[in-house]
């Protein structure tokens, strides 16, 4: 496969569709859509805030990417240039994101400066997204109550989950292997998954 390139659509502060390739940007790691924070005493969906923030940015402009792996979702793993900027720098420095030093340490000088400055997730209450993973790995309770929609993946593909319909109840959300929760039929449908025909 040629390396990607076109035009970007965000999904999540560290996941995009750059032209019809879904790209996994290296090196960084974003909070979870759903995955709470605290700022000054409020609660709120950091990994919804991070999305945003880089969509304002980078939403809709050119990218060029280089390849440097395959995840297990099928994703290509990338490092993108937006405008002679490299979008996970960017991302860090902002502090919309950390540096993923199990995978990179492209990014720690960037992370670092982010802390200093108290920028972005910097000045929020939250906990690493690894962390968020690891301790919610199978959840059958929605984190937000207002994003309850099940996105769940199965030998039959990337299915979406409405409250009260069948199997709703029995169906686990392993956050672990790529599966989420969306607050909106529309949001799971342009992150590619189907209704459940239940």
């Amino acid at each position: 496969m040629a390396d990607p390139s076109g035009t970007v659509r965000v999904i999540d502060a560290d996941t995009l569709d750059v032209g019809d390739v879904r790209v996994r940007l290296h090196g960084i790691d974003a909070p979870e859509i759903g995955q709470p924070c605290t700022v000054n005493g409020q609660t709120r969906d950091c990994g919804r805030w991070a999305r945003d923030a880089v969509l304002l940015q980078f939403e809709g402009r050119q990218a060029t990417c280089e390849q440097v792996d395959t995840d297990r979702y099928g994703r290509v793993v990338a490092s993108c240039v937006v405008e002679g900027r490299d979008m996970g720098a960017v991302i860090v420095s902002e502090g919309w994101a950390w540096a993923y030093r199990r995978y990179s340490d492209a990014y720690d000088l960037d992370e670092k400066a982010a802390a200093v400055a108290g920028r972005g997730l910097w000045a929020f209450e939250i906990d690493r997204p690894s962390d968020y993973r690891a301790a919610r790995i199978q959840t059958t309770a929605a984190p937000d109550p207002d994003c309850a929609i099940k996105g769940n993946i199965s030998a039959n593909g990337r299915i979406y989950h409405l409250p009260g319909a069948d199997g709703y109840d029995r169906t686990r959300i392993n956050l672990s292997n790529g599966e989420r929760w969306f607050c909106t039929e529309a949001e799971a449908r342009a992150a590619g998954w189907r209704a459940s025909r239940r």
